[in-house]
Order: structure tokens, then C-alpha cells, then sequence
């Protein structure tokens, strides 16, 4: 049976490291942007939990900073694509 480690330089194989360190630095930025975003969720909802009164500032605290994460994804995932 193939290993894991055997399948991705079987992968690598025909592809330069500098392709496929692009993809996983792209494939770690979407991750942690995904992550950052679902911190930031969890934060709102227990805030508007804790003041209800206060829980629409909360939300569009939280979209104001999950776009500028989402932003910042994406620029990290250009960089990594085009840097090759």
C-alpha cells in the first residue's frame, strides 16, 4: 500500500517544490484566515450573549474584522500563487 508521504512525491514528481510550497503556503492561509473567522464568530455570539443590547454593535464589529481577514487571505494566497 502506498503511504501518504509515497503519494505526494508521487505528486511532486512531476511538479517543481516551488509549486507545491505555493499551494500549501496558500493551503495554510485559507486555514488559519477560516480559523480566525470562526474565533471571531465566537466571540460575537458569546458578547451578545452576555449584553443583548450591545449585540448589533458586536455583529458588525465582527463582519468589519472578518472582512479584513478574508482580505488579507486572499492577498496571502495571490502572493503564495504567483511567487512560484
Amino acid at each position: 500500500m502506498l503511504t501518504l508521504s509515497t503519494i505526494l512525491l508521487q505528486a511532486a514528481a512531476g511538479l517543481s517544490l516551488g509549486k507545491v510550497g505555493a499551494a500549501l503556503g496558500a493551503a495554510v492561509a485559507a486555514f488559519a484566515a477560516a480559523f480566525g473567522i470562526g474565533k471571531i464568530g465566537q466571540a460575537s455570539l458569546e458578547a451578545g450573549a452576555r449584553q443583548p443590547e450591545q449585540a448589533g454593535h458586536y455583529r458588525m464589529t465582527a463582519i468589519i474584522v472578518s472582512a479584513l481577514i478574508e482580505g488579507a487571505c486572499l492577498f496571502a494566497i495571490a502572493v503564495c500563487l504567483i511567487a512560484k
